[in-house]
């Protein structure tokens, strides 16, 4: 079992070809093409954490889903995903995905040690545990914001990362090459604040 992050497909919205020049000559070829790369990548018992904006309309997401071989899909809810200012959510799309979530807080085996990470729809500046080794994944942006070196964040959105779900091991690669500078109050913090981990995490664990 392994565990994927991806975000961002937008299946069925025509205009995002447009809106974030991705490379397909319609939607269809867009659906087809975000589908295969899930399933080329992604196997049956593995987990995939999907951090929002799964399709155009809520209606039309059973069948995109029906199409991903993946039976443990986690979603972050995204702006285009429905639910009320609330954050309630219709059972129909909930009942698509194995968790839904606003927010969400995992804790997963790297090189043998837990890692903590924040999985948000939006890309935070700061977050939960940064100071103790925590990641942060996001999508939303699209790739159109500017990736900092000193920040354990990435943006897991399709339109940056080749139209495909990126690994665990892929994921900590991208975190190893980058150097933590703290933006906050914590900025005169002792190397003690680059410990990992703090408390257990909420919310689906592959541990």
């Amino acid at each position: 079992m392994s565990v994927w992050f991806t975000a961002d497909t937008h299946f069925g919205h025509a205009n995002i070809i447009r809106h974030c020049r991705r490379p397909f000559a319609d939607v269809h070829a867009m659906d087809a093409h975000l589908i295969d790369r899930i399933n080329e990548r992604v196997g049956p018992d593995d987990i995939l954490y999907h951090l929002g904006d799964f399709a155009k309309r809520s209606a039309d997401a059973a069948a995109y889903r029906s199409r991903i071989r993946c039976r443990r899909i986690v979603l972050v809810l995204g702006n285009h995903d429905p639910q009320t200012l609330s954050g309630r959510v219709r059972p129909e799309f909930v009942g698509l995905f194995q968790e839904v979530h606003s927010l969400l807080r995992i804790k997963v085996p790297v090189n043998g040690e837990p890692q903590l990470i924040v999985l948000c729809h939006y890309a935070l500046r700061v977050w939960d545990r940064a100071h103790y080794g925590a990641w942060h994944l996001f999508g939303h942006s699209h790739g159109g914001l500017a990736d900092d070196p000193h920040a354990r964040s990435w943006d897991i959105g399709v339109d940056h990362n080749g139209y495909a779900p990126l690994s665990l091991d892929e994921v900590a690669a991208i975190m190893s090459r980058k150097t933590f500078r703290p933006v906050d109050h914590h900025r005169g913090a002792g190397p003690g604040h680059e410990r990992q981990g703090g408390p257990e995490a909420t919310g689906t664990s592959p541990e």
